[in-house]
């Protein structure tokens, strides 16, 4: 019994002595993802430049091609990042070089962490402040509709320091209207009389506390994403204190790509869809000066106005979920100016399709 337990013991460590192969991983950007046409794509631009690859796998969604030395792979890195563009992520990797048959009965090498096997150790903070200021400015917003679809009179809503809210009123009678009004549908906000005919709104602990724990929660799931386009074993991402997020990379080799991708910026914009050119048009490449052409996430090419209708900066809060017909949609809500922007495009533009375009920089 104790030899065949050493036995297995021994079969199942046996992937260490296997290394690793310096591999570069392709993944989709923007929600795509890579297929047999980028394989085929990939091997023809390693072919061109007489590259020669252990092994190009198309698995998940993800290419990754083998190579037998660091300086083979740094090869092709240059070679593949030019041709597929801003499209796709090209990340170095180290990819276990285990044989097929110990994967097929589950062996693999041991997980080596940052003390063991080097890499990077990112300390990120979420801006809170921003977050928090999207959310009072949505409570104003909130009160503000409240206030009108209830008929009662104001003189002035502003912000208040500590994410608070003021609002005046003309006289008493209309501040106590309001106060008992606006507290039985905000369980969230506690209401104070102020000096002049005020009333001072100022979110609870717990409602600040839950809306830090989601913006952090939020920017947790977002650079989990990213991660995973670098094709890094056995990350490390998680909460440290109230607005930190610490993330381990362990054998990393690109460091530069793996800050640039998860410090990227993501910008939303909302635009018109040019209907008045013709499609032939985009084989000529004569697109109109005030247009430019966009790709849709299955790579279908749209035309759309340069002129930003709304960005991303007047959205207070979203939310996804599935619509009516059981299809995916997101949700979003827009501040004040926002809303004014949006009602007055979509009253101009009726049966028009419009557009977004959205992208990481």
């Amino acid at each position: 019994m104790l030899i065949f337990a050493i036995l297995i013991g021994l079969l199942y460590a046996l992937p260490n002595l296997y290394g690793e192969d310096p591999a570069v991983q392709i993944t989709g950007a923007r929600g795509t993802a890579a297929n047999e046409q980028t394989l085929d794509q990939v091997r023809s631009l390693l072919d061109k430049e007489k590259i020669e690859a252990k092994s190009i796998a198309l698995e998940n969604g993800a290419i990754l091609a083998r190579f037998s030395n660091p300086d083979i792979q740094l090869r092709a890195r240059e070679a593949l990042l030019p041709a597929l563009g801003d499209k796709f992520v090209v990340a170095l990797n180290l990819a276990p070089a285990t044989p097929k048959w110990l994967e097929a009965i589950g062996g693999e090498p041991m997980k080596l962490g940052l003390d063991l096997r080097g890499g990077v150790h990112f300390l990120m903070e979420v801006d809170m402040e921003t977050a928090l200021g999207k959310l009072q400015e949505q409570n104003v917003d909130s009160l503000r509709t409240l206030l009108r679809d209830e008929g009662i009179p104001y003189s002035s809503i502003r912000k208040t320091d500590n994410y608070g809210v003021e609002i005046r009123f003309r006289n008493a009678d209309d501040r106590s209207k309001a106060s008992d009004y606006l507290a039985r549908r905000n369980q969230d906000l506690i209401f104070r009389n102020g000096d002049n005919n005020s009333l001072k709104a100022i979110f609870t602990d717990e409602r600040l506390r839950d809306a830090r724990t989601y913006a952090v929660q939020q920017n947790i799931t977002i650079l989990r994403n990213r991660v995973n386009q670098l094709g890094v074993a056995e990350p490390l991402v998680q909460r440290q204190g109230a607005d930190r997020i610490v993330v381990e990379l362990p054998g990393i080799q690109d460091t530069a790509r793996a800050k640039e991708i998860l410090g990227a910026t993501a910008t939303l914009e909302f635009r018109l869809v040019n209907t008045n050119v013709d499609p032939s048009a985009l084989e000529t490449g004569r697109i109109p000066g005030d247009s430019e052409v966009k790709y849709t996430r299955d790579g279908r090419p749209t035309i759309l106005y340069k002129r930003v209708v709304l960005t991303g900066d007047h959205i207070t809060d979203s939310t996804s979920q599935a619509d009516e017909y059981g299809q995916p949609q997101v949700s979003i809500s827009l501040d004040s100016a926002g809303g004014s922007i949006m009602s007055n495009f979509t009253k101009d533009n009726v049966g028009k399709p419009d557009g977004y375009s959205f992208c990481r920089v």
